[in-house]
């Protein structure tokens, strides 16, 4: 890079990447430093939810994602859920991210980490203005109200690089989290957890007695609402595994094979690539921010494998903050805007950890110790159902919303979370539905880089006057002109003013009467 970066971002996993490409594709140059200089191979973080999938298709990436999938196109990404073992009497395959998809402008997806990756590295390398330099590991981070400094190594040398700001999404022992002095809490299980990759294609045959998924959960009273699962990586032979173990349990110990014929409820023929170990908590920073200095992904929260909140949460991270960083380097976005990415999405995942992942192990556990088949067989169904169809009820409520943010104007009492209610009606401080034009176009494909004015039956003078106020303030605005009707009609009201990250500011079925106090609130520059 010729010119001195505006951003380095120290990480360069897929969180890092994808906030260099929302970066690069608005124009800020930016530096990413990874230690790795290869990919690693083993097959986490493999679901990708429909949001998720939002920005693959702002990014341009949407399209390379599904054509590297590991399994056939249309192989269904839900969950079985099993009773003691996957032999058990008592199954449900209930419904799960389907159940929330015509919120969402794009599909869910499922392919290994490392392909994700791939993708992204791929295309990152085809934007201007971003570097990634592979194999440097950044030792020191510090800032002052010039801008920030990391320093790096790399094959034995030393360089200190400056920026405007430094964003660590350097994983769960992150130097710029360290260095910044932010701190961090959470709920700490006590319990050891082996990751599992292997192949079988005998295992793959005994799954066809369910209907066709790619994960499987089996539940146990013996675990305490811990879960034992296997998730496909492919379809035929090679899967993942995760599962408690009791501490000192080693890679190579008999354990792992045992614990794996355990689930299954039978001994299979199994090869075995990869054993590793995670502890099972829950750990959230408190702020995300410390002056020039922020993070995100794993650096800013990190927790169980439970539903593939990780990856997409991170993902989210980098779509929220990234057009806050190119707005204040570009000159219209205030300090105000930049501190509303810790305030916006630290709550999320604070719900995420402790009432999402932590409460479906509670309940679970609640209802292990409660009900027993050989009780009563017929109640211990009915319950079982029941929570196993957990996943698609957290789904339902699992709508992040923005509602306490101080760059949106919320309702009264609004306060920023995990949870909420999937509804078609444009709400500030939630997701815009997709919704198609009068044209048959969706609205997604029409929003612009910057803020939009979704303008319905609008007069002429009340869009002018918006427009003006952008202009004098420097912000880019996209104007979409439609009438309130058909699938439109289902936002509830007349005027939608969309952040760029698809996230609706302000609504209103009148143009205020100061635009410029609306545009400057929804930037931080009151």
């Amino acid at each position: 890079m010729t010119e001195r970066p505006q951003v380095i971002i120290v990480g360069g996993g897929p969180v890092g990447v994808g906030l260099a490409l929302d970066l690069g594709l608005r124009g800020v140059r930016c530096l990413v430093v990874e230690r790795r200089a290869a990919l690693s191979a083993v097959p986490k973080g493999q679901g990708l939810s429909q949001r998720t999938m939002e920005h693959a298709a702002r990014w341009g990436v949407a399209d390379q994602l599904r054509a590297a999938r590991a399994m056939p196109e249309g192989h269904p990404i839900g969950q079985v859920t099993v009773y003691d073992n996957l032999l058990g009497e008592f199954w449900s395959a209930p419904p799960a991210r389907e159940l929330v998809q015509d919120y969402y402008a794009q599909a869910n997806e499922r392919l290994p980490q490392y392909r994700t990756e791939e993708v992204l590295r791929r295309r990152v390398a085809e934007v201007p203005g971003v570097e990634l330099r592979l194999g440097w590991r950044a030792t020191e981070v510090d800032q002052d109200d010039t801008g920030v400094r990391v320093t790096v190594t790399h094959d034995g040398g030393t360089e200190v690089l400056e920026a405007d700001f430094v964003v660590g999404c350097d994983g769960g022992h992150s130097v710029v989290r360290e260095r910044a002095d932010i701190e961090r809490s959470g709920t700490d299980w006590d319990e050891l957890v082996a990751l599992v990759v292997f192949r079988s294609p005998e295992l793959h045959e005994a799954l066809g007695r369910f209907p066709a998924r790619s994960t499987y959960r089996v539940m146990h009273p013996d675990l305490q609402g811990y879960w034992m699962f296997f998730g496909r990586v492919d379809v035929g032979a090679e899967f993942f595994f995760h599962a408690p173990v009791p501490p000192g349990t080693t890679a190579d110990g008999p354990e792992i094979v045992e614990l794996l014929h355990r689930a299954a409820g039978f001994p299979f023929a199994l090869e075995i690539d990869h054993v590793g170990f995670w502890d099972l908590r829950v750990q959230v920073a408190h702020r995300y921010r410390a002056g020039r200095a922020f993070i995100a992904g794993d650096a800013a929260h990190t927790h169980p494998p439970y539903g593939g909140f990780g990856l997409n949460n991170g993902l989210e991270d980098a779509a929220n903050l990234g057009w806050k960083l190119a707005a204040a380097l570009d000159g219209w976005g205030g300090d105000a805007l930049l501190e509303s990415y810790s305030l916006e999405r630290q709550p999320v995942f604070r719900d995420v950890g402790e009432d999402i992942i932590g409460g479906w192990i509670r309940d679970d556990r609640a209802m292990l110790e409660k009900y027993r088949p050989e009780d009563d067989p017929e109640e211990f169904a009915r319950a079982f159902e029941e929570a196993a169809r957990g996943f698609g009820r957290r789904l339902r409520s699992f709508e992040p919303n923005y509602e306490g943010s101080p760059v949106v104007f919320g309702p009264p009492g609004g306060v920023s979370s995990a949870h909420g209610e999937h509804t078609f009606q444009a709400r500030p401080g939630h997701h815009l539905p997709p919704r198609r034009l009068g044209s048959g176009r969706g609205v997604f494909e029409e929003l612009g880089a910057g803020f939009t004015l979704l303008a319905l039956d609008a007069d002429d003078a009340g869009v002018a006057g918006f427009e003006e106020a952008a202009r004098s303030l420097g912000v880019p605005l996209t104007v979409l002109r439609d009438a309130a009707a058909g699938e439109l009609a289902d936002y509830g009201t007349r005027l939608i003013l969309v952040r760029p990250d698809q996230f609706v500011a302000w609504t209103g079925d009148t143009f205020p009467a100061d635009p410029v106090r609306v545009l400057a609130t929804a930037t931080g520059t009151e």
